[in-house]
């Protein structure tokens, strides 16, 4: 279970709508969020609530400051233009695949100072993340090629080209093949053409 140990303030960041589908493609240890123009300054190590707007705005996971939004300055070209830094949060708990409904939740911007009773009360919610187990996960596609080298080469290209957006990948628990599923841009997604309505 989360906890605020060693910090009374928390933080509530706003993900964009393109970020949260980026951030549900593909598995990544931080957000780093750029270009904001804040007057809140999070500080290393402050708990923040990862939050999608919306009515009312979800929760989809949880973390903790890496570095802070503020300026860094050469010190050896103390005249230098100040350089926005961006918002590093790494992640402590994700729920990007069921996100919490947060109920009078109001963000203020990019980044909301948000009551450490409340943070605790959402990491709460969220509890402690599900047991991990083991899955199997393939991406099949038949290649025309005139060798295996090629064809390695040309099922490459097409991951690159197509990516999760187009191509399905294929999953199921260790085990239990049986039970496979395929899924698209992160959701299950139907593949039996007979079945489309």
């Amino acid at each position: 279970m989360a906890d605020m140990t060693g910090t009374d303030r928390a933080w509530a960041v706003l993900l964009p709508a393109d970020r949260y589908d980026a951030e549900r493609l593909v598995q990544h240890d931080t957000l780093e969020l750029t270009g904001l123009e804040t007057a809140h300054r999070p500080a290393p190590g402050d708990p923040v609530a990862v939050v999608v707007d919306g009515e009312p705005p979800v929760l989809v996971a949880l973390g903790r400051v890496a570095s802070g939004v503020g300026t860094e300055q050469d010190p050896d070209d103390p005249g230098a233009d100040d350089v926005p830094t961006p918002l590093v949060v790494s992640y402590t708990r994700r729920a990007f695949d069921e996100p919490l409904p947060v109920d009078g939740l109001v963000p203020e911007g990019p980044v909301t100072p948000l009551a450490a009773d409340r943070w605790q009360a959402l990491a709460d919610r969220l509890g402690p993340p599900p047991p991990r187990r083991t899955w199997l996960v393939s991406l099949d596609l038949p290649i025309e090629a005139a060798n295996p080298a090629e064809a390695v080469r040309i099922f490459w290209s097409y991951v690159r080209e197509l990516g999760p957006r187009e191509l399905p990948a294929y999953v199921s628990p260790s085990g239990d093949e049986l039970a496979m599923q395929a899924f698209v841009l992160g959701a299950e997604a139907n593949q039996d053409p007979e079945e489309d309505d």
